[in-house]
């Protein structure tokens, strides 16, 4: 079948070529860049792109009144009100502020001060002095290791306002700094999946969901969830995955949602919903496997041929090598699901073509490491990776993964290093300082330098660090543990932010610079991580709010006090950075056989520059090549092939990472033999922002409970508490507490209550560890501990809680209001 055409204008590629040969340059003699029928209305409105899509401003007198999507996004975001909320919204930072006890005490003043407030208002010539100055004194103090360049998050997209690249542009120009490997997204399967398929895969293009929707007879969703996460890219968001799940329902696929929660994605496609256990998937695999292994359901031919060790891996499923078999019986008392459903699973999984889609959630828990490895092995088991619509997909619920690839040329970026070429690629993965650190160890190492931390196989000698600065994340969002992180954090003698709102990581800052949004600015970006259908102008739409600069004028100047500008600037306009991209692009182009039209016809047609789709791209199917041939298409892995059994993690001899994925309880689980708390808290995805963007802004209102974080809880659940609808919670643990607002829904398994990560911490008194959060962190509840000794990815759905009604009146929520400044 053929899925429905999106509803966007797109030049086929031999359109695309005529024109360019006809005009020298698509669009040029044309007139605009997609002609429009005779009699339409161009479309008003300043064109321009977010993470949420791309979309069209409409100003009057200087301020934003509206942002329309673009009439070629196939189904806008409904959070874009909340885009332009944000930029007025009551939390912005209008001018630069410093600490009070930082300010006039050095350093290191007073560290349990911060996020009580108590700011002071400077001029933009003196927080620059300041900073400059302090860079070079903690440099010369302490080494140039003892600054962390952070800026980790989801800052906003752009190939020249990247302020991550661009913060550590500017401090290299310092002397160096301590840098971060990894995301917390997907830290554990980035780190285990280069050893069992040889690359990271859950950034990498999965089979389209053309294919998925003409050859796949079973899809199963497992804790992945589509409709929700692909509401926004790390690019410009191009919504691909909604026609791709219009495809599944009209083809009537028949759909499995294993999740604690039945998902938009499950409700959309009228799937089966079965909910197992939290954190219990590896042992609901391992029966599966074990089923299909002992009913001979399993693909032999194709494990001898494109795997490695499954015959040391069988010892261990069978029971042979530690006296129990990974049965359905046996996984049925792990994860809570029947043995007759984990058999009948196996059964139905052997007799389709199955995709098997699995989503991060799954890995961002103890020995997150085993999730993604077990299933890659019972797909294996399966024997359809490679085939149309089998196999599986780690990218399906994140940014339109497995929408199909358009032929376009890669839009260059500005490096972090001065004087190097501009490059693309994602440059979060790997770190560029002189020390670097996993990224969600942070908190581990200011508690710890000097120690000793095992990573992938190596040591690392966790650095003294003295100096954090970030620019275009929230530490105080994103990270775990969040009581153990501000103790960790008193050890910072400063703690620089770049932001336009006032997050609680800038309320905990010493220097808080008040930065532009990107629709103050202009850039260029792709549209769709994997889709990359056009390039698009992201223009600015208004000047700049308050005393609010770009991070990039922001680092030059900074880099002038030292006599640097020139370096970090290279002597180039905005404007100029942004044509140099698009004319590299353009290059490319060229040599593919297609010709882009001149910059300013590009950027004067308030248009995005579509790119053609090959019928290859269409049908695109994961690992087809390597099932065709596995020699000349070898993965790469030490054996080329899919290492069940990994002789690499084998030698690293990790107690807590075998060397063949394997069931182990996590430090607490629903079930589990140590657990004190009797609920697992789900840290979804949250439904109405982007993780802790657009909290501060009115669409707040379409989801807030008593004016907190909703907490989804089964009715049995809320039942034995005697709480109903809209009554205001304490959620609490050994970490922390929250307050929250109760959502009694039968949508949610019972033993498990969802709370969802990005709420902004708002603690009662911020001088105490330990103190309410009252607007509801679900962070201030989960673990910080690592996965294991391998990735040291983070553990955000590893939490176990108890929730209890609040008595007498809630304190009042502030953290959406200016903190106090002098």
């Amino acid at each position: 079948m053929t899925l429905p055409a999106p509803k966007m204008s797109a030049l086929s590629r031999r359109r695309f070529l005529q024109t360019a040969a006809a005009t020298g340059c698509l669009g040029l003699a044309a007139g605009p860049l997609f002609p429009r029928a005779a009699g339409a209305q161009t479309p008003k409105g300043v064109i321009s792109g977010s993470h949420w899509g791309v979309f069209r401003a409409e100003v009057r007198d200087g301020r934003a009144v509206a942002f329309t999507p673009w009439e070629g996004d196939p189904t806008p975001s409904k959070q874009l009100p909340g885009v332009l909320d944000s930029i007025y919204s009551p939390t912005r930072i209008k001018y630069p502020m410093v600490r009070r006890a930082w300010l006039e005490q050095g350093p290191g003043a007073d560290p349990d001060g911060r996020g009580s407030g108590d700011f002071v208002r400077v001029s933009w010539e003196k927080a620059l002095d300041l900073v400059a100055a302090e860079l070079v004194r903690v440099r010369e103090q302490h080494g140039a290791t003892a600054i962390f360049g952070g800026s980790y998050g989801w800052k906003s997209p752009g190939k020249l306002h990247n302020c991550r690249t661009l913060l550590r542009r500017m401090l290299k120009l310092n002397g160096g700094f301590t840098t971060s490997s990894g995301d917390y997204s997907t830290g554990a399967a980035q780190v285990i999946l280069p050893h069992v398929v040889g690359s990271i895969e859950v950034y990498e293009q999965c089979t389209s969901w053309q294919n998925v929707a003409e050859h796949t007879e079973l899809m199963v969703f497992w804790g992945a969830n589509p409709l929700n996460t692909s509401q926004i890219s790390w690019q410009v968001a191009d919504h691909g995955a909604f026609p791709g799940i219009d495809g599944l329902k009209q083809a009537k696929t028949k759909v499995i949602c294993i999740d604690p929660i039945r998902t938009e994605t499950c409700a959309a496609l009228d799937g089966e919903w079965l909910a197992p256990r939290p954190q219990t998937d590896v042992a609901l695999m391992l029966g599966i496997a074990h089923t299909l292994q002992a009913e001979g359901l399993h693909d032999q031919a194709f494990l001898d041929k494109y795997t490695s060790g499954f015959e040391l891996f069988l010892p261990y499923l069978t029971g042979e090598s530690d006296g129990v078999p990974k049965s359905a019986d046996w996984a049925a008392a792990i994860c809570g699901l029947s043995a007759e459903t984990i058999r009948d699973l196996a059964r139905r999984f052997a007799g389709n073509r199955t995709m098997l889609a699995l989503g991060y959630s799954t890995q961002r828990q103890h020995h997150g490491e085993q999730a993604p490895w077990m299933l890659v092995t019972l797909a294996a088991m399966l024997g359809q990776i490679g085939l149309p619509g089998g196999g599986y997909g780690l990218s399906y619920h994140y940014a339109s993964g497995g929408a199909p690839t358009h032929a376009a040329p890669v839009l260059p970026a500005i490096t972090d290093s001065p004087g190097q070429s501009a490059a693309g690629g994602a440059e979060w993965l790997t770190g560029s300082g002189d020390a670097s650190i996993p990224v969600s160890r942070l908190v581990e190492t200011l508690l710890n330098p000097g120690a000793e931390m095992d990573f992938n196989g190596s040591k690392i000698t966790l650095p003294l660090i003295k100096l954090a600065y970030w620019a275009g994340g929230n530490p105080f969002s994103h990270h775990q543990d969040r009581n153990e992180m501000l103790r960790a954090w008193r050890n910072l003698e400063t703690f620089i932010v770049h932001d336009f709102q006032w997050t609680a990581s800038a309320r905990h800052a010493d220097i808080v610079l008040p930065a532009t949004t990107s629709y103050e600015r202009n850039d260029i970006e792709q549209v769709g991580d994997y889709a990359m259908s056009h390039i698009v102008a992201m223009k600015q739409i208004i000047e700049p709010q308050h005393e609010a600069r770009s991070d990039y004028d922001i680092f030059a100047g900074i880099a002038e006090r030292w006599g640097r500008r020139y370096d970090f600037t290279e002597g180039k306009t905005e404007m100029e950075w942004i044509r140099g991209f698009y004319e590299a692009a353009k290059i490319e182009s060229r040599a593919r056989g297609m010709e882009m039209p001149v910059f300013d016809v590009f950027w004067d047609s308030n248009e995005p520059l579509a790119f053609p789709l090959s019928d290859t791209e269409r049908n695109f199917v994961r690992h087809a090549a390597f099932r065709a041939d596995p020699l000349l298409n070898a993965l790469g892995t030490p054996s080329g092939r899919i290492e069940i059994f990994s002789r690499n993690v084998e030698k690293m001899g990790y107690d807590d990472c075998p060397p063949h994925p394997t069931w182990m309880e996590p430090v607490e689980r629903l079930g589990g033999p140590t657990t004190r708390y009797p609920l697992h808290v789900a840290t979804n995805h949250p439904i109405h922002r982007l993780h802790s963007q657009l909290c501060g802004t009115e669409l707040r209102k379409l989801y807030e409970v008593a004016g907190r974080e909703p907490c989804w809880m089964n009715p049995q659940d809320a039942a034995a508490r005697g709480l109903q609808d809209g009554d205001v919670v304490r959620v609490f643990n050994d970490r922390g507490q929250i307050l929250a607002g109760v959502v009694v829904t039968d949508v949610i398994r019972p033993g498990v209550i969802r709370i969802s990560e990005g709420g902004w911490f708002d603690p009662a008194d911020a001088r105490e560890a330990g103190s309410l959060c009252k607007y509801g962190d679900v962070n201030t509840l989960t673990t910080g501990i690592g996965t294991s000794r391998l990735s040291q990815g983070n553990c955000g759905q590893t939490a176990m809680a108890e929730v209890e009604k609040f008595e007498g009146v809630p304190p009042a929520v502030t953290v959406f209001s200016e903190p106090v400044t002098g």
